[in-house]
């Protein structure tokens, strides 16, 4: 356990931030797979908005790597475009 009252409050920020990062990454997870599995269409369109939007505020925040977000907005897209030629 920490001893120093500067120690203890960095162990506090950083479980805080544990838990925010924990809360965030699972939305992004969610809202990925959200489109994964939206038929074609405007359903999958909308999926993939609010997808790209949340993958790039987390690249921007440094939840992810940004190369991270654009290459799975990139499988993504491309998963959209095979979805709806068929």
């Amino acid at each position: 356990m920490p001893q120093s009252s500067s120690a203890k409050k960095r162990m506090r920020q950083a479980e805080s931030r544990r838990m925010l990062n924990k809360d965030q990454r699972s939305a992004l997870r969610t809202v990925v797979k959200r489109v994964r599995t939206a038929g074609a269409g405007d359903e999958a369109q909308e999926a993939f908005r609010n997808a790209e939007q949340l993958l790039d505020r987390a690249a921007r925040k440094h939840l992810i790597h940004p190369k991270a977000a654009a290459r799975t907005k990139s499988r993504l897209r491309k998963l959209i475009q095979v979805k709806a030629s068929n």
